[in-house]
């Protein structure tokens, strides 16, 4: 596909203008990032692997009745996605405690939560992305009050749908992260899960040896970020047992 106008340029991500009205190309960059942007590397391959671990829990989502802005993906790296008006609040959902939930309430890594915990943050990179309270939502008119109750309600089906796949591979879901837009029908919002989930955005462990498989193996030099997003998607099945995608990172200087 012919490159569009960029619309929007973020640390894992490019969006273009799409092909038709409503339409916008999603690009997964090789770029890491990890404390706020202070620590960078480009890792070969990890676009494709995002690109296409994103799309499985998409796909999964939309046919268990969960809308999300994926449309399809278009190639190793380009998803194509419905426009969409983000609401400024990432939403976490936590299963076990872990990274700055443990710094804040003074509970032991891989401490199982009584149930899954859910918090919100609101989306400024200048300000760290603080976590906000359901008043500070309301009151800022970030969303509204139904909103945030299909939030919350669609947040848990998230947990649901992904516990289960990732139980079923031998993947423990530690917590996670997602975006919600809205799409105007008929001049009426409703919201859809945007942005991407990936490992980029999941906290996810190895149920047996507790080793970690996601972002958190780059930010922690813990090992391959390469290898662990590569074993993730040869469990989930989306990609073949001897397929291998180049593993040497290459550090980005400011």
């Amino acid at each position: 596909m012919a490159r569009r106008t960029k619309i929007y340029e973020g640390k894992a991500k490019i969006l273009y203008e799409g092909p038709e009205p409503g339409t916008i190309v999603q690009y997964f960059k090789d770029d890491a990032t990890a404390f706020n942007a202070e620590k960078k590397a480009l890792i070969e391959g990890k676009g494709v692997l995002n690109n296409r671990i994103c799309e499985f829990f998409m796909n999964g989502l939309n046919e268990i009745g969960v809308p999300t802005h994926f449309i399809k993906r278009l190639n190793m790296r380009e998803q194509l996605v419905k426009s969409c008006e983000i609401v400024p609040l990432e939403v976490i959902v936590r299963n076990w405690a872990a990274g700055s939930f443990t710094k804040r309430l003074g509970i032991a890594e891989g401490t199982r939560l009584p149930r899954p915990i859910v918090e919100y943050c609101y989306k400024d990179d200048s300000l760290g992305d603080p976590l906000v309270t359901e008043e500070h939502i309301a009151a800022f008119g970030w969303a509204s009050q139904q909103e945030m109750d299909d939030i919350l309600s669609m947040a848990l089906r998230v947990n649901d749908f992904m516990s289960g796949l990732m139980l079923a591979v031998g993947i423990r879901l530690v917590d996670f992260k997602i975006e919600f837009g809205r799409i105007f029908d008929d001049e009426f919002p409703r919201l859809v899960i945007a942005d991407e989930i990936s490992p980029d955005s999941c906290r996810l462990w190895d149920i047996k040896t507790g080793e970690k498989l996601d972002k958190d193996v780059f930010r922690h030099d813990l090992g391959n970020l390469n290898s662990a997003y590569t074993e993730v998607a040869q469990r989930l099945g989306v990609m073949p047992k001897n397929t291998s995608v180049v593993q040497k990172p290459t550090l980005v200087n400011d």
